[in-house]
Protein backbone atom coordinates (compact mmCIF):
# COMPACT_ATOMS: atom_id res chain seq x y z
CA UNK A 1 0.00 0.00 0.00
CA UNK A 2 1.51 3.52 -1.03
CA UNK A 3 0.82 6.25 1.21
CA UNK A 4 0.99 9.57 0.89
CA UNK A 5 1.90 11.96 3.93
CA UNK A 6 1.71 15.52 4.08
CA UNK A 7 3.12 17.68 6.48
CA UNK A 8 4.79 20.47 6.73
CA UNK A 9 7.36 19.23 9.48
CA UNK A 10 10.01 17.61 7.60
CA UNK A 11 10.81 15.21 10.88
CA UNK A 12 7.48 13.59 10.21
CA UNK A 13 9.59 11.38 7.39
CA UNK A 14 12.00 9.95 9.40
CA UNK A 15 9.32 9.25 12.40
CA UNK A 16 7.12 7.55 9.84
CA UNK A 17 9.88 5.48 7.91
CA UNK A 18 11.47 4.71 11.85
CA UNK A 19 8.00 4.01 13.22
CA UNK A 20 6.27 1.60 10.16
CA UNK A 21 10.40 0.02 9.64
CA UNK A 22 9.12 -3.56 9.55
CA UNK A 23 6.02 -3.01 7.27
CA UNK A 24 8.21 -0.68 4.75
CA UNK A 25 11.44 -3.58 4.93
CA UNK A 26 8.51 -6.39 3.79
CA UNK A 27 7.01 -4.18 1.40
CA UNK A 28 3.55 -4.01 3.21
CA UNK A 29 3.57 -0.17 3.04
CA UNK A 30 5.26 2.11 1.24
CA UNK A 31 6.00 5.84 2.24
CA UNK A 32 6.06 8.84 0.18
CA UNK A 33 6.24 12.52 1.65
CA UNK A 34 5.13 15.90 0.51
CA UNK A 35 6.04 19.07 2.94
CA UNK A 36 2.77 21.32 1.52
CA UNK A 37 -0.75 20.94 0.38
CA UNK A 38 0.66 22.10 -3.35
CA UNK A 39 3.57 19.62 -3.66
CA UNK A 40 0.94 16.64 -2.54
CA UNK A 41 -1.20 18.30 -6.08
CA UNK A 42 1.84 18.00 -7.61
CA UNK A 43 2.56 14.04 -6.86
CA UNK A 44 -0.88 12.91 -7.27
CA UNK A 45 -1.40 14.81 -10.74
CA UNK A 46 1.46 12.73 -11.77
CA UNK A 47 0.79 9.66 -9.92
CA UNK A 48 -2.93 9.97 -9.93
CA UNK A 49 -3.69 6.02 -8.84
CA UNK A 50 -0.85 5.40 -6.48
CA UNK A 51 -1.55 6.64 -3.58
CA UNK A 52 -4.35 4.55 -1.70
CA UNK A 53 -3.81 6.48 1.64
CA UNK A 54 -3.45 10.58 2.31
CA UNK A 55 -2.63 11.28 5.98
CA UNK A 56 -2.63 15.15 6.06
CA UNK A 57 -1.82 17.71 8.89
CA UNK A 58 -4.69 20.11 8.64
CA UNK A 59 -2.00 23.13 9.95
CA UNK A 60 0.31 24.23 7.29
CA UNK A 61 1.36 27.15 4.95
CA UNK A 62 0.35 28.09 1.95
CA UNK A 63 -2.47 25.68 1.08
CA UNK A 64 -4.24 24.07 4.17
CA UNK A 65 -4.95 20.53 4.66
CA UNK A 66 -8.56 21.32 4.59
CA UNK A 67 -8.21 22.65 1.04
CA UNK A 68 -6.03 19.99 0.07
CA UNK A 69 -8.61 17.84 0.99
CA UNK A 70 -11.64 19.38 -0.46
CA UNK A 71 -9.43 19.40 -4.25
CA UNK A 72 -8.84 15.55 -3.54
CA UNK A 73 -12.48 14.68 -2.99
CA UNK A 74 -13.52 16.83 -6.12
CA UNK A 75 -10.57 15.40 -8.23
CA UNK A 76 -9.76 11.85 -7.58
CA UNK A 77 -12.84 9.93 -7.61
CA UNK A 78 -11.62 6.32 -9.17
CA UNK A 79 -10.81 4.68 -6.86
CA UNK A 80 -11.04 7.87 -4.51
CA UNK A 81 -8.26 7.57 -2.18
CA UNK A 82 -8.64 6.96 1.63
CA UNK A 83 -7.93 10.71 3.35
CA UNK A 84 -7.33 10.93 7.19
CA UNK A 85 -6.55 14.40 8.73
CA UNK A 86 -4.24 15.01 11.36
CA UNK A 87 -4.19 17.96 13.61
CA UNK A 88 -2.50 19.25 16.61
CA UNK A 89 -5.59 20.77 17.41
CA UNK A 90 -8.33 18.15 18.47
CA UNK A 91 -11.15 20.78 18.09
CA UNK A 92 -14.43 20.55 16.73
CA UNK A 93 -14.21 22.68 14.37
CA UNK A 94 -12.11 21.40 12.39
CA UNK A 95 -12.96 17.76 13.01
CA UNK A 96 -17.00 18.79 11.41
CA UNK A 97 -15.23 20.74 8.44
CA UNK A 98 -13.08 17.92 7.27
CA UNK A 99 -15.81 15.64 7.57
CA UNK A 100 -18.35 17.64 5.39
CA UNK A 101 -15.42 18.10 3.48
CA UNK A 102 -15.30 14.19 3.12
CA UNK A 103 -12.22 13.26 5.35
CA UNK A 104 -12.58 9.27 6.02
CA UNK A 105 -11.24 10.07 9.25
CA UNK A 106 -9.48 11.92 12.12
CA UNK A 107 -6.21 11.97 13.87
CA UNK A 108 -4.55 14.34 16.64
CA UNK A 109 -1.02 14.48 17.35
CA UNK A 110 1.04 13.43 18.57
CA UNK A 111 -0.14 10.48 16.80
CA UNK A 112 -0.59 6.99 18.33
CA UNK A 113 1.33 4.83 15.56
CA UNK A 114 -0.22 1.52 17.31
CA UNK A 115 -3.56 2.98 16.31
CA UNK A 116 -2.81 4.27 13.13
CA UNK A 117 -1.63 0.96 12.33
CA UNK A 118 -4.42 -0.91 13.37
CA UNK A 119 -6.66 1.48 11.41
CA UNK A 120 -4.31 1.21 7.98
CA UNK A 121 -5.13 -2.83 8.83
CA UNK A 122 -8.76 -2.37 7.59
CA UNK A 123 -7.74 -0.44 4.48
CA UNK A 124 -4.98 -2.57 2.79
Amino acid sequence: MKILVVDDEQDVKVLFEQRFRKEIRDGQMEFVFAFSGEEALIYLNRHEHEAVLILSDINMPGMSGLELLEQIKQKYHKPPPVVMMITAYGDKENYDTAMQLGADDFLTKPLEFNLLKEKLKTIS
